[in-house]
């Protein structure tokens, strides 16, 4: 079988993030986001693509800040209600019945009852035709402690990280499971 290029979001499984944002008026806004990445491992950045035309890109650039969480498999419905294209005068915490969660370094909200919170003030834009590409610095980087050890890392088959799959009509919500293989980085160097 043969898929147009465009589809290609129908072959990966993606993350699902809720970018929350506030306009310079103090409306908070809630996205979902998957077209969201860390860039290389070093770094503090990470990079989002945007229709130009969002409400959460707009409050980007007029604050130059935004807080990405992190859900888990259980606020998928909140994820759908924020999903909806609301005017930019609606508190979407208020629709999608979200608890603020205190942010340390900006004044952004994350979103209580995330599995983590990345705080993050804009770098850059790249803007294109019909999207733009946002560079964002982490300035701040919280987890939910219930999830993680203490090397920081997730124990994903209790946190339950939601992802999705996307198709033609339709969307899936998933969550990552353990295959079975774990492997050391050092596996992927040359002896």
């Amino acid at each position: 079988m043969i898929l147009e290029p465009r589809k290609r979001e129908q072959i990966m499984p993606l993350p699902v993030a809720l970018i929350s944002t506030m306009s310079k008026d103090g409306v908070r806004n809630i996205a979902p986001w998957s077209n969201i990445t860390p860039i290389l491992r070093p770094y503090e950045e990470i990079v989002l693509a945007s229709w130009i035309k969002r409400d959460t890109l707009i409050n980007i650039r007029q604050t130059g800040e935004f807080v990405i969480n992190i859900p888990p498999a259980n606020l998928a419905d909140a994820v759908m209600v924020c999903s909806k294209n609301y005017s930019p005068e609606v508190d979407e915490f208020l629709k999608a019945g979200l608890t603020p969660f205190p942010s340390k370094q900006i004044k952004v909200p994350g979103i209580e009852g995330c599995l983590a919170w990345a705080e993050c003030k804009l770098v850059e834009e790249i803007l294109r035709e019909k999207y733009s590409l946002v560079i964002g610095q982490v300035v701040h980087l919280e987890v939910n402690a219930s999830f993680f050890n203490e090397d920081g890392d997730m124990d994903f088959e209790r946190a339950r990280p939601l992802s999705v799959m996307l198709g033609n009509e339709q969307m899936w919500f998933t969550r990552p499971v353990f295959t079975g293989r774990k492997a050391d980085y050092a596996e992927m160097f040359d002896k």
